[in-house]
């Protein structure tokens, strides 16, 4: 999702243009993987009053896993190892990242526009900050409390539609609280793999993580084909979920991971804010959404406190950029 796209790699810098060719392919690369993650959120929003948001979710992860599983074959060995030695871990981190995370988006977009879920999303960076200060201890300066706190008062301006009395009235779209918790669970998945560490090759791990995805979806999943109407699938369910599981799901994870090879990990996570803008092109080109006031007005703090976190680090955080 989008899903954001994954933030699968180990704490290690690419080697820019030596790994991918020149460096205008390598950011070509990056984006057009942030271009098709920003369609998941198109199609899932699309098809949100035909297919329930676990079902989406599931197949999705599924058919990605499928798919990518022939290019890791040669470390079926390793992954093997590693499931043994710490299968547990892989089914928390996989399964908190690429499946909870997903589809809680899947569901907030059942209630709320695509516009302002990109928006939200673009808050990974930051709660995902905020977690590592907690979690790992990294280090977080004063702007980077003040950028957070900006950024926060922007989600909120978004999720109040830019009415303070909305917010007395308690009257909130309960979509955009559900994309929120999903940004949340993607923040807090990123900072598990980085304390977890896994040794493997990024691609066979990001493969094992979409197996976690499976096995944590299914159950939501066998629920929904119980219990929901429109688990059968239909010609537009098939058309989305085409999208989300092939371009917006094993061609764009391994499009990232390319990406990361080529710009390294910082760079090449710094390319998720252009999602947002893609999204919001996307939706208004197919889906007829509008930005609103209180999208720009919420989108400006965001921007904000994002600036503030990106140039003015912690001295010992920038001394090791």
């Amino acid at each position: 999702m989008a899903i954001h796209g994954v933030t699968v790699h180990r704490d290690t810098v690419g080697t820019g243009e030596a790994a991918g060719g020149s460096l205008a392919t390598a950011y070509s690369v990056g984006i057009l993987c942030w271009l098709l993650s920003a369609g998941v959120y198109i199609a899932a929003k699309w098809v949100s009053t035909e297919m329930p948001p676990w079902t989406l979710c599931f197949w999705r992860v599924l058919i990605a896993w499928a798919i990518l599983m022939p290019i890791v074959r040669r470390h079926f060995g390793d992954m093997v190892a590693l499931i043994r030695a710490r299968g547990l871990e892989l089914l928390v981190v996989g399964g908190m990242g690429l499946a909870i995370c997903q589809g809680l988006i899947f569901v907030g977009l059942e209630h709320a526009d695509a516009t302002t879920a990109g928006i939200i999303i673009a808050l990974i960076p930051i709660i995902t900050m905020i977690l590592a200060r907690l979690f790992l201890a990294e280090p977080m300066g004063s702007w980077q409390v003040i950028g957070s706190i900006l950024a926060f008062f922007g989600i909120v301006v978004i999720i109040i539609k830019g009415s303070p009395a909305a917010l007395m009235r308690l009257d909130l779209n309960p979509g955009e609280l559900w994309i929120v918790a999903g940004a949340f669970c993607f923040s807090l998945y990123t900072v598990l793999l980085r304390r977890a560490k896994f040794d493997l090759n990024r691609l066979a791990l990001l493969v094992l993580l979409l197996g976690a995805a499976v096995l944590t979806a299914l159950p939501f999943y066998l629920y929904e084909l119980a219990s929901d109407e429109r688990s059968t699938l239909n010609t537009s369910g098939l058309i989305a979920l085409a999208y989300v599981a092939i371009p917006g799901g094993a061609i764009m994870y391994y499009l990232f991971n390319r990406s990361i090879e080529a710009l390294g990990a910082a760079r090449a996570g710094v390319l998720l804010y252009i999602q947002t803008i893609f999204i919001a092109i996307l939706a208004y080109l197919i889906l007829g959404e509008q930005l609103q006031r209180y999208h720009l007005e919420g989108a400006a703090l965001i921007v904000a406190g994002l600036l503030l976190i990106i140039f003015l680090k912690p001295k010992t955080q920038a001394a090791k950029a």
